[in-house]
């Protein structure tokens, strides 16, 4: 493969392995010897291979085929480490497992395990081990930009690769400690995968876009929150919410936002509904558009820029 000059990053695709496909061929890539690639470009998968759609195994086999040719890079989504976590024992005890086989989680990886045969599972289950939590991309010009799943945030980056030290693959202890809930890793794990959330005030709550009943909203991480800001301002939620209070006066000490100085970063997971894709903040972009839900695939054409411009989305 020639020198990469350009870096295409691309959202949850959630297992809709035909629109894939049409993205790549709009982006000018073609299929050699069954593998997408391009002469000088290169892409990056920002997780949410698996669960909901109709082609999980075709997804799995495009991204992982591209992959592993040098054709692209991938990331870890939450569905990843969730798909991880649903099939690792907790104890060593048959059916005791550390994401917990409730409906809920039962239902929301339902496609991945009605789609994919044991052996096909346990591959795939192996590659997520591999991926990692995030990524820094080299420009073709020495600039940088960064790719993770939900949110950046140092602090919690250098938590993880602390914990996971050199090793290889996600191993079942990082797994098992990543689950005790409230310790700094499974905080770490659940901002860089998930978002950073916030609390609404006592009473006050939403039913997310799978009618799950939620008292705390994902916010604008890369956005300073002020007390000037009501939480549905500050909430980045695919569907509104109603609060139109004040956020707490003591929730700014806590988030500081994204400086626009940094670095570019894109994230997937947040499932926007809009006609057309645009950037969150000068150097921040979403490129999850709610493919499985009526939405798009949505990709961005990155070539070194550090102010992301509207007209570089693909859809």
């Amino acid at each position: 493969m020639s020198t990469t000059s350009g870096y295409d990053l691309i959202g949850d695709i959630h297992g809709y392995a035909d629109e894939l496909e049409k993205l790549l061929l709009k982006m000018g890539y073609t299929s050699q010897h069954g593998v997408y690639c391009h002469p000088h470009r290169k892409v990056v998968f920002l997780g949410d291979f698996i669960d909901r759609g109709p082609k999980i195994k075709q997804v799995l086999n495009i991204a992982r085929g591209m992959v592993e040719s040098g054709n692209a890079m991938a990331i870890m989504g939450n569905h990843e480490f969730n798909a991880l976590t649903f099939h690792t024992s907790s104890s060593g005890r048959e059916h005791d497992y550390l994401r917990a086989r409730t409906v809920k989680n039962v239902q929301q990886h339902s496609a991945t395990l009605q789609q994919l045969c044991d052996r096909e599972l346990a591959t795939a289950l192996d590659w997520f081990r591999t991926l990692p939590m995030w990524a820094e991309i080299q420009g073709p010009d020495g600039t940088k930009c960064r790719a993770v799943h939900a949110c950046w945030d140092i602090v919690q980056t250098h938590c993880i690769a602390d914990v996971k030290a050199n090793d290889a693959k996600f191993n079942n202890t990082f797994l098992a400690e990543a689950m005790v809930k409230k310790s700094p890793l499974y905080d770490a794990v659940e901002i860089v995968l998930k978002g950073k959330e916030l609390a609404l005030p006592a009473g006050k709550t939403f039913r997310d876009k799978e009618g799950h009943e939620r008292s705390a909203i994902r916010t604008k991480w890369f956005m300073e929150a002020s007390f000037e800001m009501t939480y549905q301002e500050y909430a980045l939620q695919a569907d509104p919410i109603d609060c139109p209070i004040k956020i707490d006066p003591q929730v700014p000490q806590k988030h500081k936002g994204y400086p626009t100085t940094e670095s570019p970063v894109f994230v997937g997971h947040y499932w926007l509904k809009r006609n057309r894709p645009e950037r969150l903040a000068t150097n921040v972009a979403c490129l999850d558009y709610s493919v499985a839900d009526k939405g798009f695939l949505c990709g961005y054409r990155w070539d070194g820029e550090q102010e992301i411009d509207n007209s570089k989305f693909v859809w």
